[in-house]
């Protein structure tokens, strides 16, 4: 838990090879640049929290092979691009948050792969379409996004 330290810099690809990390906070500082495609190599990572960075680029479709992540939250940065697909692989994912971006584009189909989101925060982007009918559930900010479900 590196949280609230005010760290800046970009985040050390080095990260990645912390194989049995569990859980990794570095919310709340002042990171910037992308997100290291090398998170994708953290196996055994459960939590993953960078939102309220100044992280920018696209995410990594690397995140999608974090098998056992439950939590992801990127909120309150400035990714840009579209929802990597490889999301909808996250099958224990509970919790992602990904509001307050500059992220663009439809809303994957492949999340509704994604049975046990809880929790789904995408406004404050510029998504266009809809948002898959099974994640309709989950607490989430849909409205505020200006997004609808699809039929």
């Amino acid at each position: 838990d590196l949280a609230d330290n005010q760290l800046s810099g970009p985040v050390p690809p080095e990260l990645g090879n912390l194989t049995n990390l569990t859980w990794l906070q570095l919310a709340d500082n002042e990171l910037s640049g992308p997100i290291p495609p090398e998170f994708g190599n953290l196996s055994n990572l459960s939590d993953l929290y960078l939102y309220a960075n100044e992280l920018s680029g696209p995410i990594p479709p690397e995140i999608g092979d974090l098998s056992k992540l439950t939590s992801l939250n990127l909120s309150h940065n400035e990714l840009s691009g579209h929802i990597p697909l490889e999301l909808g692989n996250l099958s224990d994912l509970t919790d992602l948050h990904l509001d307050v971006n500059w992220l663009s584009g439809s809303i994957p189909s492949e999340l509704a792969n994604l049975s046990k989101l809880t929790a789904l925060y995408l406004s404050g982007n510029d998504f266009t379409g809809c948002v898959p009918q099974i994640l309709r559930d989950a607490d989430n900010d849909i409205a505020d996004a200006y997004l609808s479900f699809c039929n």
